[in-house]
């Protein structure tokens, strides 16, 4: 391929330093300890008895330490005499097919052997209410075939909207328990009620007619460590999950800066964000009724370089990238994801940028189309991907400002290495 003159060729780029910011470090110590003191806490009013059958819903999310988690939470149950089963609860994630699904908690070492408990996959739901007059709710088969329901899920700051309740317990009930038809429904009647008014309304709905007993929500710090985890009736679990959220946003980590030229993500995936790249962190959001994130962070150009092994190909996200590597290309499960961009209604996010042989020439395009800027006035980060950006990359543009931030400090600075293939050689 012939490519125009801003692109071919050699193109000396500015050195780079690596930054490191420093967030609060406090987290528990003993998860599996801290998971049955949660569990002592609402059991006794959950009605739940020896010998019955409890369905505990597992989300797809990257959580730190959810296999120790479920673990617990399985092995507690079975020593109180009841019968734990293990739910998949992801929508339309692992190509909304069982396996897929199934797959998906094997890659977080979620399985029979491990905890203890068996793993019903099957996609069936039943419609157990209607919420404003015409939106059928969705609960999983499977679930409530079980004497009681419970789940676990992280409580973080939602990719498509801002409101007081984002992604977590209610999310995992209508979304994640719904399956891909409870999935499909909510996305498609939010267009109509609003993601959060709509969230409410179903999860309530589910709350109240179901097997559903509690939740147990996460919030994490900075560095993927569990900060807190608590237990919540269904009842309750939309008045704590509003302070659990203001939690959890003071624990995100986000960029220090506001404007940039570029912006690289390394890699993207689905245990990273639900949308790939977490728009908290890139700004980019353009789907139909999604909040503006753009206060956050603007990047006049963005480029992916990969994706992760562990999204299965699920390519989310992609097309808010203005250009991709030929290697991310390859890697592309496209019906996975597809059917997530189908079911999200989130269409843009499955579009496939311009893509470019190697990391050198995305970088490089990034770098010569946003006008006639020198290289040393380019201001540019490069991320490993959007839920760790406690360390990072910057340019010497920005090096000056980062020098005043209180709470960051250069590591070292070098120039960009690639190796022979032109792909990037950084650590983080």
């Amino acid at each position: 391929m012939h490519y125009p003159a801003n692109i071919a060729g050699d193109y000396q780029f500015p050195e780079f330093a690596l930054v490191q910011v420093k967030y609060p470090r406090k987290h528990i110590q003993a998860v599996e300890a801290e998971c049955r003191q949660c569990l002592d806490q609402v059991l006794p009013t959950s009605g739940i008895q020896s010998g019955e059958s409890v369905a505990i819903g597992v989300g797809s999310r990257g959580i730190g330490q959810l296999d120790l988690m479920v673990r617990a939470i399985c092995k507690h149950l079975s020593d109180l005499g009841a019968k734990p089963v293990i739910i998949p609860a992801m929508g339309s994630h692992g190509g909304a097919a069982s396996e897929g699904q199934t797959g998906i908690l094997q890659a977080l070492n979620i399985t029979p052997e491990q905890c203890g408990a068996p793993i019903q996959n099957a996609m069936a739901v039943k419609q157990i209410a209607t919420v404003l007059g015409e939106v059928p709710v969705y609960f999983s088969t499977s679930a409530s075939q079980m004497d009681h329901c419970i789940c676990i899920n992280r409580i973080k700051p939602h990719s498509k909207f801002k409101a007081a309740v984002e992604s977590g317990l209610l999310k995992m009930l209508v979304v994640g328990l719904g399956k891909h038809q409870g999935a499909l429904t909510y996305h498609q009647w939010a267009l109509k009620y609003g993601f959060f008014d709509l969230l409410c309304a179903m999860g309530e709905a589910v709350i109240g007619n179901s097997n559903f007993r509690f939740g147990i929500g996460v919030v994490e710090n900075a560095y993927d460590q569990p900060y807190k985890i608590e237990a919540i009736e269904g009842p309750k679990i939309f008045a704590r999950e509003k302070v659990l959220l203001s939690m959890a946003k003071r624990q995100l980590p986000r960029l220090p800066l506001k404007n940039l030229d570029v912006l690289i993500v390394n890699c993207i995936g689905k245990e990273i964000s639900g949308a790939g790249m977490d728009p908290n962190v890139t700004g980019r959001a353009y789907d139909l009724m999604e909040s503006d994130f753009s206060r956050n962070l603007k990047a006049t150009r963005l480029g992916i370089l990969d994706l992760s092994p562990k999204t299965g190909g699920n390519a989310l996200g992609l097309g808010y990238a203005d250009v991709i590597t030929e290697k991310l290309f390859q890697k592309i499960d496209y019906d996975a994801t597809l059917i997530n961009a189908l079911t999200s209604l989130s269409l843009r996010k499955a579009y496939i940028p311009p893509r470019l042989p190697n990391d050198r020439k995305v970088i490089q395009a990034c770098f010569t189309t946003i006008g006639p800027v020198p290289a040393e006035k380019i201001r540019a980060v490069i991320v490993k991907d959007t839920k760790h950006v406690t360390r990072f990359w910057v340019s010497a543009a920005l090096r000056h400002q980062i020098e005043n931030l209180p709470n960051a400090e250069i590591l070292k600075i070098e120039p960009l290495r690639f190796d022979a293939n032109d792909n990037l050689q950084l650590t983080f």
